[in-house]
C-alpha cells in the first residue's frame, strides 16, 4: 500500500499537470487545433498511453431522443484511424464514454478486462485501465450542460484510483470551458464573417442599381448587367431571362435568355436557349412560384438544368425579376441566374442581398422596356398622323376625281350606241378607231372609279359583330382562288371571337392575300401560310407570310401611303392604304416584316369580342342541309342546330336529294365547288324559295346577283347561336 507522502505527491503531480493543460488548451480559440493539441498536452504531460475527446451530436437519422458521442480527436495514428471511420458511441450507452456521458460523472475500470461497460477497441490493445470524464459547462442560468467526454487511458492496470478523478476532473473542467470558449469564439466569427459578406453583398447591390438602372437601351443595358454582376460579386456566371408568351400555347410562358456572360452567354443566346416558366429548371421553378432558389450543390438539385455551356458550375441562385402592376399587383418580367464554380457558395442571408440586387435590374429593364414602348407608341402616332392627313386629302382628291368620272362612263356609253348606228360601210377604218379611242375612254373611267372604290369602300359601312377570324380569312382566300398546294393554315385550338365588320375584315385580308399570292409569282417555291392565334387577352394575330423577296428595309414604313407600291406602274399602290385604314376604323393594328428565312410576313391584330353572348332560340325538330366545306363555321352551325333538337346533314356541293329539307343553309364561298353554279342547281331543283345564302363579306352586287340566280335571300354569315336563331328562325 503506497504512503500518505507518495499519495499526496502523487496528487500533487496530477494537479501540476492538470493546470499545465489548462493552461496550455485555454488560450486555444480555434476550435479544430484545440482538440488536437490537448490530446497530445495530456498524454505528454499525464503520460498516459492514449487520450481521446468525444464531442456530443443530435442522431443524424432525425431520432431526437438518441444522442453520439463523437470522437473529434484522439492521440497519435490510433486516433487519426478512428476519426476516419467515424468513431461514435452512443450516450448513456454500453461504453464508458457512454456511461460518463450518461450519469455526467467519471467512471474508473482499473481492469479493463473486467470492466462490463468498457468498450473493446481493436486500435487500443494494450489498454489496461481507463477514466472516462464528463465535459460539463454551465449556462447564462446556473445550469449544468454535458458537451462530451474525455477518455485518458493507461498500458498499466490499476493506474487511477478515485483521488485522481479530482485533479483529473479539475482538467476536463478546464477542458471543458477552453471547448466552449473556442465555440463560441467560432460562432461570433462566423456571424462576423457573414456580417460582412452580407455588407458586401448589399454594396454591390447598390453599385449594380446604381451602374445599371441610368442605361434605357434594352440592348444595351442587359449585356451590361451581366458583366457588372459578375465583376461586382465574382460569380462564375450571370445571365438574364425575360419572360415571353408562347405563340402558339397560351397558357404556356417562356424564360427566354437574352443575355449571359462571357462566350458560354453569346453561344446560348445564339441557340435561342429558353427554360419553361414553372418546368423543372431552377430559372423556370424561381420565375414560376416568383421566388428565389438555391442550389448548394447542383448535382444533387433536381431542379438544375445541366448546361454542357456551363460545366464548372457547382452551385446557382436563381432570383425572379417582378415588379409592381399600376394596382401594386407584382408582374413577373424574367428571372436571373448567378452561378459560382464552388459548392454551397450561397446561402438563405444572401437571398435579401442578391433579391435587392435583382429588384434593381427589374426596375431598370421595365424602366427600358416602357422607353421602348413610348418610342414605339410615338412613331406609330406619327405615322398614323401622317398618313391620316395623307388620307384626307388623297380622299378628298379621288371623290371629286371620281364623282367627275361616273358621266364619262354614261357619255362613252352613249357614244358608242351613237357609233353602232353607222352602217359598217361608211368608213370602217375610222369607225373602228372611234370604238378604240372610246374604249379607252371607258377604261380610264373604270380605273378611277375603281381607284374611288378602293379608297373610299372602306370607309362606308361599319357594323361590327362577333365573328371567327379563320372563317373571314379563309373565304376571302377562297374568293381570289389561291391554288390548295400554295397556301397552308396554322389555326390555334378554341381561338375566341373576335369584333369586327366581317364585309371591311374581309375586305383587309382579300388585299393582304392578293399582295402575298404577287409576292410568290416569281419565286421558287410558291408558299402562302396563315396562321390564326390568341396574341394575348384583347388580340386576335392573323399572319400572312409568303416566300417572295420580302420588302426593302427601307420600304417598309412607306407601303401604307396610297399609290406607293414596289411592284411597278402595273400596280396602284392602294390595297395596304386601304387595309391599314381598315384595321384602325375595326380599332385593330396591322404591321409589315421581312422573315429572317425570306420573305415577308404581314400581322393583323383584331380585337377580341368581349360583349354579350345573347342566348339563342334557336328552332327544333327542322331538316336542315349545310352547303358548305367541313370548316370552322360549318361545324359551329352544325353543332348549334343539333342542340336545339334540329336533323343536320352536310354537303359541300348540294347533290342531294333536297325534298326532304325544310332549310338549306348555303355558304356564299365553297372552297371545291362555284357556288353561283349550285345556287343554280338549287334553284333548277326548286329548292331556291327555302335557301338561304350565307356570306361572311357581303357586298350589295354579289347579293344582288345571288337572289338573281334564284337564293330567297342572302345574309351575314351569323357566328353565334342568336345570329344564328336570327337567320333560320
Amino acid at each position: 500500500m503506497p504512503s500518505d507522502v507518495s499519495l499526496a505527491g502523487r496528487r500533487a503531480t496530477l494537479l501540476h499537470a492538470a493546470a499545465k493543460v489548462g493552461h496550455n488548451v485555454t488560450s486555444i480559440l480555434d476550435p479544430d487545433e484545440l482538440l488536437e493539441k490537448t490530446v497530445d498536452v495530456i498524454c505528454d504531460e499525464f503520460g498516459f498511453y492514449y487520450a481521446g475527446v468525444f464531442l456530443i451530436d443530435a442522431d443524424d437519422s432525425g431520432d431526437v431522443g438518441r444522442r453520439w458521442a463523437v470522437l473529434r480527436a484522439g492521440r497519435g495514428e490510433a486516433g487519426e484511424a478512428m476519426m476516419a471511420e467515424g468513431y461514435e458511441l452512443e450516450v448513456n450507452g454500453r461504453s464508458m464514454i457512454g456511461a460518463a456521458t450518461g450519469m455526467g460523472s467519471a467512471i474508473i475500470a482499473l481492469d479493463v478486462g473486467e470492466e462490463p461497460v468498457h468498450f473493446k477497441n481493436p486500435h487500443l490493445p494494450d489498454t489496461r485501465s481507463e477514466m472516462a470524464l464528463p465535459l460539463m459547462v454551465g449556462d447564462s442560468e446556473g445550469d449544468v450542460r454535458i458537451i462530451g467526454a474525455l477518455t485518458v487511458q493507461s498500458t498499466e492496470e490499476a493506474a487511477f484510483s478515485d483521488d485522481d478523478i479530482t485533479a483529473l476532473q479539475a482538467m476536463a473542467d478546464q477542458l471543458a470551458i477552453a471547448i466552449h470558449n473556442a465555440r463560441l469564439y467560432d460562432q461570433n466569427r462566423q456571424l462576423l464573417a457573414q456580417a460582412k459578406r452580407r455588407t458586401r453583398l448589399l454594396g454591390a447591390a447598390a453599385r449594380v442599381g446604381r451602374d445599371v438602372v441610368s442605361i434605357l437601351d434594352l440592348d444595351e443595358l442587359l449585356p451590361t448587367m451581366v458583366d457588372v454582376i459578375c465583376d461586382a460579386y465574382g460569380f462564375y456566371y450571370a445571365g438574364v431571362f425575360l419572360v415571353e408568351p408562347d405563340p402558339e400555347d397560351p397558357d404556356r410562358r417562356w424564360a427566354v435568355l437574352r443575355a449571359g456572360r462571357g462566350e458560354a452567354g453569346a453561344a446560348m443566346v445564339t441557340e435561342g436557349h429558353k427554360l419553361e416558366v414553372g418546368g423543372h429548371s431552377m430559372i423556370g421553378a424561381a420565375a414560376g412560384m416568383q421566388g428565389a432558389l438555391i442550389a448548394l450543390d447542383v448535382g444533387e438539385q433536381p431542379e438544375h438544368f445541366k448546361n454542357p455551356h456551363l460545366p464548372d458550375t457547382r452551385s446557382e441562385m436563381a432570383l425572379p425579376l417582378v415588379v409592381g402592376g399600376t394596382s401594386g399587383d407584382a408582374r413577373l418580367i424574367g428571372a436571373v441566374t448567378v452561378q459560382s464554380t464552388e459548392e454551397a457558395a450561397f446561402d438563405d442571408d444572401d437571398i435579401t442581398s442578391l433579391q435587392a440586387m435583382a429588384d434593381h435590374l427589374a426596375v431598370a429593364i421595365r424602366n427600358a422596356q416602357l422607353l421602348k414602348e413610348l418610342e414605339a407608341a410615338h412613331a406609330e402616332l406619327v405615322r398614323t398622323k401622317t398618313y391620316e392627313a395623307l388620307a384626307t386629302a388623297t380622299l378628298e382628291a379621288i371623290h371629286w376625281i371620281g364623282n367627275k368620272a361616273l358621266p364619262i362612263t354614261a357619255g362613252v356609253g352613249r357614244l358608242v350606241e351613237d357609233l353602232n348606228r353607222f352602217p359598217p360601210s361608211s368608213d370602217p377604218g375610222r369607225l373602228a378607231s372611234m370604238h378604240e379611242d372610246l374604249e379607252m375612254i371607258a377604261e380610264s373611267a373604270r380605273l378611277i372609279v375603281s381607284v374611288q372604290e378602293h379608297l373610299i369602300g372602306p370607309a362606308r359601312e361599319e357594323q361590327p359583330r362577333p365573328a371567327m377570324a379563320e372563317d373571314v380569312v379563309k373565304d376571302a382566300a377562297v374568293r381570289l382562288d389561291i391554288p390548295a398546294n400554295v397556301i397552308a393554315y396554322e389555326v390555334a385550338p378554341d381561338l375566341p371571337l373576335v369584333r369586327a365588320d366581317t364585309t371591311q375584315l374581309g375586305r383587309a385580308f382579300g388585299y393582304l392575300l392578293q399582295n402575298a399570292l404577287e409576292a410568290v409569282e416569281e419565286a421558287e417555291e410558291r408558299r402562302i401560310t396563315v396562321g390564326v392565334a390568341l396574341a394575348d387577352d384583347d388580340f386576335v394575330a392573323i399572319q400572312i407570310a409568303d416566300t417572295g423577296p420580302g420588302i426593302p428595309e427601307g420600304d417598309l414604313d412607306k407601303i401604307w401611303a396610297a399609290f406607293y407600291t414596289t411592284k411597278g406602274a402595273q400596280h396602284a399602290g392602294l390595297g395596304l392604304s386601304a387595309a391599314l385604314r381598315i384595321l384602325k376604323q375595326l380599332e385593330g393594328q396591322i404591321a409589315a416584316a421581312n422573315r429572317p428565312e425570306g420573305g415577308a410576313v404581314f400581322e393583323v391584330l383584331v380585337p377580341v369580342y368581349d360583349g354579350p353572348l345573347l342566348e339563342a332560340a334557336l328552332p327544333s325538330k327542322r331538316k336542315v342541309l349545310l352547303v358548305d366545306d367541313d370548316d370552322a363555321w360549318s361545324r359551329f352551325a352544325t353543332a348549334a342546330l343539333k342542340d336545339a333538337g334540329n336533323e343536320v346533314v352536310r354537303s359541300a356541293d348540294g347533290r342531294v336529294d333536297l325534298k326532304p329539307f325544310d332549310l338549306i343553309l348555303m355558304d356564299a364561298v365553297l372552297a371545291h365547288a362555284d357556288s353561283r353554279a349550285v345556287l343554280e342547281q338549287l334553284a333548277a331543283e326548286g329548292a331556291g324559295d327555302k335557301t338561304l345564302v350565307v356570306a361572311s363579306s357581303l357586298r350589295v352586287e354579289d347579293a344582288m346577283q345571288m337572289i338573281q340566280l334564284g337564293a330567297q335571300d342572302v345574309v351575314l354569315k351569323p357566328y353565334t347561336a342568336a345570329a344564328l336563331a336570327e337567320v333560320v328562325g
